[in-house]
């Protein structure tokens, strides 16, 4: 049997389908996955062991005549894989017309209701209510499958050559590390950097450090925390597989609503994660370990229906007190 997955992105979200992945290998090893990804995030599956073959997404692939021929070309080596089972895990047009277009024997997909993707499966697995987790939402597909969604699992296996890299990134194995993750895609999700200030000097403690992580987007941030000298600043400054191994040495990682925050509870790292115009209940850390601190919905019609995240002066973090995340975190030791 020759499966092929559709997740290109974004971080979360793979991080969220990789179960479907684990839990099909578990239970038939003698089948070949394939994984649709997007090349800024295949880092996190390349070498992984449960993976047969990784096919690229490039998101700029309409916007030049030779990213057009490279889709093309794509598309055809993976017609010619023949495969047996498609899983949308995107659920979006783009996935849809992607799966359709590599001619796969059988499609089953996440019903999103949206962009008409469902016309394009021949299963559809809808969400068992409005807030169910988009892992146990991803996880509904492997009954239509044949089956079972249940079963412990390695989420993310250690990668032991990374590990004992991580002395040139700053490790020092005599004191405790806490994770801090200041960035977040939308600017109404990322907790006050003046926050994350305060908390580093609350948790002021002899045997404690601080790493932030986080991508270019968080270098200003990242630099701005380093002035304290118990903070190490890894912004921009890692690939994805070396921040999954720091972030595995931490005893706890303070996190806004972002793709590190899944892999830190991925990682069975205990979580303290902030929320504000999202609900933790959707795409919180699944069964993590930790705390999650929130700001109720606001009293704006856009709080109330989830849509304040995508709009500018929407400021419900700044409201989370850093004597109430400090406190969290010292509930996770």
């Amino acid at each position: 049997m020759k499966v092929l997955i559709l997740k290109p992105s974004s971080l979360g979200d793979i991080i969220h389908a990789l179960p479907v992945l684990r839990l099909i290998k578990q239970q038939r090893p003698g089948w070949e996955v394939h994984w649709w990804i997007e090349k800024n995030f295949a880092p996190l599956l390349e070498m992984d062991r449960d993976i047969s073959a990784l096919h690229y997404f490039e998101r700029q692939a309409l916007r030049s005549y030779k990213s057009v021929v490279r889709g093309m070309q794509c598309i055809g080596r993976m017609r010619a894989e023949r495969f047996d089972v498609i899983i949308d895990l995107q659920g979006l047009a783009r996935s849809a017309l992607h799966g359709w277009a590599v001619h796969g024997g059988y499609t089953i997909g996440l019903d999103q209701r949206r962009e008409g993707a469902s016309l394009l499966y021949d299963m559809l697995i809808p969400r068992p209510s409005s807030r169910t987790h988009a892992v146990d939402w991803c996880l509904e597909v492997l009954p239509g499958i044949g089956l079972s969604a249940d079963g412990p699992f390695e989420w993310l296996p250690e990668r032991h050559w990374m590990t004992n890299q991580l002395c040139g990134l700053g490790y020092q194995s005599n004191v405790r590390w806490i994770g801090l993750c200041p960035g977040a895609r939308w600017k109404s999700k990322q907790w006050p950097v003046e926050s994350f200030e305060a908390l580093v000097k609350k948790l002021d403690y002899p045997d404690v450090r601080f790493v932030v992580f986080g991508g270019k987007d968080d270098m200003a941030m990242g630099r701005r925390l380093a002035t304290d000298e118990h903070v190490v600043d890894l912004t921009g400054r890692t690939s994805l597989p070396e921040m999954i191994e720091w972030m595995r040495v931490c005893s706890a990682v303070v996190t806004n609503d972002t793709g590190p925050m899944h892999i830190a509870a991925a990682l069975s790292v205990p979580v303290v994660a902030l929320f504000g115009p999202t609900d933790p209940l959707k795409t919180g850390p699944y069964r993590a370990k930790g705390r999650v601190v929130y700001q109720e919905y606001g009293q704006c019609d856009r709080c109330i229906n989830g849509r304040s995240y995508r709009e500018e002066g929407h400021d419900c973090m700044k409201s989370i007190d850093p004597s109430v995340v400090a406190a969290a975190v010292i509930e996770c030791e």
